[in-house]
């Protein structure tokens, strides 16, 4: 067993208390831990693989691990623990939603170089630099999405894929009752072949039962609620460090400076600050279930802009039942009374007390 490996870090979580033990969990740790461990063997036959390579032949590479189970059953944690203590330089990890739409992305300039069939050029350009990937929330009900999909990674794992994924569905209950469902079962076939099936039984939602227990709003947004927001970030990650990525929308870049676990940690400048939009946020919130935001300030009546994108911002993570975590100046009704748009900041204030009740988002 590798002394950082997933499953020694598991157990060191749980042996410092910064996590519940749970019977699911810990076998789902193992699960990754031989896979850790195949992944290892795998990369230190270079010269194999290289060989392979050359021949144009698929490589022989590990089965992956599809994990589905609840919400809140510690399914993206894991996947990130994983992640984070793999040694593979040729990994990535993402959301389903963000990756598909830059599929999207890249079949629209296939089509546009008019070279033939886009599936294959676009599994190639994915397999640039990919020899793992790591997919969070793997849910399908879009049509067009279904239809693409078994035909996609059907190239992918040719070309040597390890594909590990988490979903809240059965890989057999995957778009079911979907328009045209037959197209995608080529798809669900795939994974059960390519791939280890873990249903991810865990006992409790840990999200949900620390989140009901925590405060979600401080003021004033001083050094004390900066480390208030740091022990919660400590609570719901398990342990796991907080890195810094960025997510992209289209042709633009944003940056997040802290990210794991399904979390996203933002001063108020990076969201409010930037030009960005509803669309933006909406992204945000298709790869993130919680959100921390550090610094909001009391906003004066010349920062109007400002106060429409937060406006904007809050409203997005209200219909998408967000969870937030937030340090404030002042209380939601003082954020912004006198400027442009002042009077639609009434339901923001709103909504931000009704998001700080301990019942939000369960």
């Amino acid at each position: 067993m590798k002394k950082n490996g997933p499953l020694a870090v598991y157990r060191a979580w749980i042996a410092a208390g910064e996590l519940r033990a749970d019977p699911a969990q810990a076998y789902a740790a193992e699960q990754l831990q031989l896979l850790a461990n195949r992944l290892a063997d795998w990369e230190n036959s270079s010269s194999l693989r290289v060989l392979n390579e050359w021949l144009g032949r698929a490589k022989k590479v590990p089965r992956g691990l599809y994990m589905f189970g609840d919400v809140g059953r510690g399914k993206t944690m894991l996947m990130d623990l994983f992640y984070e203590t793999i040694d593979i330089p040729h990994k990535k990890r993402l959301h389903f939603h963000p990756f598909m739409r830059n599929v999207h992305v890249l079949i629209k300039q296939m089509r546009a170089r008019d070279e033939g069939d886009p599936i294959p050029l676009v599994a190639v350009e994915l397999m640039r630099e990919t020899d793992l990937l790591c997919l969070d929330e793997l849910h399908v009900n879009d049509i067009t999405d279904a239809m693409i999909l078994g035909r996609l990674f059907a190239h992918m794992f040719e070309r040597g894929l390890i594909l590990v994924a988490t979903s809240n569905a059965a890989p057999g209950e995957l778009y079911k009752d979907g328009l045209n469902r037959s197209l995608f079962l080529p798809f669900i076939e795939l994974v059960e072949r390519k791939m280890d099936v873990l249903q991810l039984d865990a006992q409790l939602d840990y999200r949900r039962d620390n989140f009901q227990n925590t405060p979600h709003y401080f003021t004033p947004a001083d050094e004390g609620a900066r480390l208030r927001l740091d022990d919660i970030w400590r609570q719901f990650a398990g342990g796991a460090a907080p890195h810094d990525g960025g997510l992209d929308v289209g042709s633009r870049r944003i940056h997040i400076p802290s990210m794991g676990g399904g979390m996203a940690r933002f001063g108020f400048a990076d969201l409010c600050d930037q030009p960005l939009g509803a669309n933006d946020y909406l992204a945000l919130c298709e790869h993130f279930h919680t959100f921390f935001i550090d610094d909001v300030p009391q906003l004066s009546a010349d920062r109007h802009s400002e106060a429409r994108r937060f406006i904007k911002l809050i409203d997005t993570l209200y219909d998408q039942k967000r969870r937030l975590i937030v340090s404030c100046m002042v209380e939601p009704d003082e954020i912004y009374v006198d400027g442009k748009g002042a009077d639609e900041f009434i339901r923001t204030s709103s909504r931000l007390t009704e998001m700080r009740q301990s019942s939000w988002a369960d």
